[in-house]
């Protein structure tokens, strides 16, 4: 029987990091990801429904939103699966704390700034081969130097973060550490007995969750469990098409080079590379 909450799913991510009562772990995660430079002091939740101006398009709805003692906006997403243009939509979610800002009458644009974090169940295809967990994105002019300091973006690539309890190096590793294996742990490492985290773990507990809560979350982690299984299964799908393209790929090139030398008949290179003759019929018409 499972221990601890699965972060990963809705109930428990927000359970952990969406609730006011245990605001001091977002605070603690999200200082570890922004540097000495940045750090929060305070942070007030705020609705994560909202409407663009006028409400008639669409609504975006954020799994966490909040601002700080600053009045700095931050937008924390738990992304599960792969989605088209994922990026895009971070940016299209920055927009709506800086269309809040606006102020009717005289208003000179001066802006608060906005913060967008994506904590990723997967890797971003033109990421794959960087060894980075953690890309931190801002406003940059053609000589790389900093354009806008007011609008940052934080995607966290939890699939790469691999790291045992021995090669924890930062307290960010820890938070990742966390996130990464709450799930499947059956008890809290020693190592985080003095840690922050240590509350993070208790609030995880399954058997400290009301009824209501519990059931909840049982919802919350068949949906999680039904979404890993389609994907999984599209996966296995998607690999044994690109087997079998690559098979027939293999076989037309083959052809070709057979066409190239001559010595066959079409009847013959058909049944040589397991083609059908109208195939190596075609190939040769292009060919030649």
């Amino acid at each position: 029987m499972d221990i601890f909450i699965n972060p990963y799913i809705d109930f428990g991510f927000k359970k952990l990091f969406g609730e006011e009562k245990n605001k001091h772990l977002l605070i603690s995660f999200l200082n570890d990801l922004l540097g000495e430079t940045e750090q929060i002091v305070d942070l007030s939740f705020k609705n994560t429904e909202h409407l663009p101006d006028g409400g008639v398009s669409r609504k975006a709805i954020f799994d966490v939103y909040c601002v700080n003692e600053k009045d700095e906006h931050f937008i924390v997403e738990l992304q599960k699966a792969k989605q088209n243009y994922f990026k895009d939509r971070t940016v299209y979610y920055a927009t709506f704390p800086i269309q809040q800002q606006a102020k009717k009458g005289d208003w000179d644009f001066k802006l608060k700034a906005v913060y967008c974090i994506g904590i990723l169940d997967f890797v971003f295809r033109e990421d794959k081969a960087s060894m980075d967990v953690i890309h931190t994105v801002q406003l940059k002019d053609q000589h790389n130097q900093l354009f806008y300091d007011k609008l940052k973006f934080i995607y966290v690539e939890m699939p790469k973060f691999s790291k045992s309890l021995a090669q924890l190096e930062s307290h960010c590793d820890r938070w990742l550490y966390f996130i990464k294996n709450l799930a499947s742990l059956e008890d809290i490492p020693e190592l985080f007995k003095d840690d922050i985290i240590y509350q993070g773990f208790e609030t995880a507990r399954i058997a400290a969750l009301d009824h209501q809560e519990r059931e909840y979350y049982q919802s919350s982690l068949k949906e999680y469990r039904d979404l890993y299984s389609v994907m999984k299964t599209a996966r296995e799908e998607g690999r044994k098409e690109g087997r079998k393209e690559a098979r027939e790929q293999n076989k037309e090139a083959t052809a070709v080079n057979l066409i190239r030398m001559g010595v066959l008949s079409d009847q013959q290179m058909a049944d040589a590379v397991g083609l059908s003759v109208e195939k190596v019929r075609l190939l040769r018409e292009s060919f030649e």
